[in-house]
């Protein structure tokens, strides 16, 4: 087949990229190579992508999107490109405007005017917000984001669903619950931690502490993304199109300070820690109910958090080593 795949230098995208082209497909990526976070990291991530036909574009550059889906055949979109980040929307709002929701906007009209009918695109469980209810199942409400990144992650899925019905488009959205491993992104606790834990620097821990993520180690999170991909082209559907969400997580809640505890024995040195309180826009807890994903498409996550971080701790000594 071939897949075009957005966000192609992301930690996602660019795993996904890889698994693609190593079963045999054709990816078409695209990525801009934005500087929110090292372009460094997002070319070496490049690097490692078999050869593959690359297009530096944005999202937002609908004159660019349509050269490319005009002189392309794509059977499908794994749409990964986005603004990450809860803490930065507070920032730069507008970048999180700009990439998720026009981007998105401009992905979708280009598969609805090029006949492309299967979208699998990220959303994320930000939009989940301080719901009480756990494990976050899909079936909750989700019409009370707690960060603007939230906003327009929700806002992508009502698109989704607004696409679907009107345009006979099959979309599936993945809610992703922290995912970490190697070649991950920078912004993110488990680079945090491990540069300052080596550098000797504390590490700032939220909430005190008290916090819990359903930590998902990146091979499963694109067996379960390839796999919805797989699902949705087998699909059948006529006058209607198909909009599903799903959960992809590990669908096991673990204690923060559990996580650094591993990460420290990994990297052979104990973290000096500065505990803090909780950040605007975060949440104290994410869990995943992945039961109707394993239902589906037989999602059953493999890689224990142990052997996870392990492989994470590998990565990092060797990446920083070779910087």
């Amino acid at each position: 087949m071939n897949i075009l795949v957005t966000g192609c230098a992301g930690f996602i995208g660019n795993a996904v990229a890889i698994a693609l082209l190593q079963r045999g497909d054709t990816v078409i990526g695209i990525d801009n190579l934005n500087d929110y976070y090292s372009v460094e990291l997002k070319n070496a991530r490049l690097k490692r992508i078999p050869p593959f036909q690359f297009h530096k574009a944005d999202i937002c550059d609908k004159a660019k999107l349509i050269e490319i889906f005009q002189s392309n055949k794509i059977d499908a979109v794994v749409h990964l490109a986005a603004q990450a980040g809860v803490r930065y929307s507070l920032e730069n709002p507008q970048a999180y405007i700009d990439s998720n929701i026009t981007g998105t906007l401009n992905i979708f009209e280009c598969c609805r005017n090029f006949g492309v009918k299967n979208i699998v695109y990220a959303s994320s469980s930000s939009v989940y917000g301080d719901n009480a209810k756990i494990p976050f199942s899909t079936e909750d409400r989700t019409d009370n984001p707690i960060s603007l990144y939230a906003a327009t992650k929700k806002s992508c899925e009502l698109m989704a669903h607004t696409y679907s019905h009107l345009f006979g488009l099959n979309i599936t959205g993945l809610r992703y619950f922290t995912v970490y491993g190697p070649w991950g992104r920078p912004d993110m606790a488990p680079i945090l931690f491990a540069k300052n834990i080596l550098e000797g620097k504390p590490i700032k821990v939220f909430n005190n502490g008290n916090m819990k993520r359903d930590f998902t180690y990146i091979d499963d999170i694109v067996n379960g993304t390839i796999a919805v991909l797989d699902n949705s082209l087998k699909l059948i559907s006529l006058d209607s199109g198909i909009n599903r969400t799903f959960n992809i997580g590990r669908g096991e809640p673990v204690d923060l300070m559990r996580f650094i505890e591993i990460l420290e024995n990994e990297l052979g040195k104990t973290a000096i820690k500065e505990f803090l309180p909780m950040q605007p826009g975060d949440v104290p807890v994410t869990w995943a109910d992945t039961a109707e994903l394993e239902k589906v498409v037989g999602y059953k996550p493999k890689i224990s958090l142990e052997q996870g971080v392990k492989e994470f701790a590998e990565w990092y000594g060797e990446h920083s080593r070779n910087r």
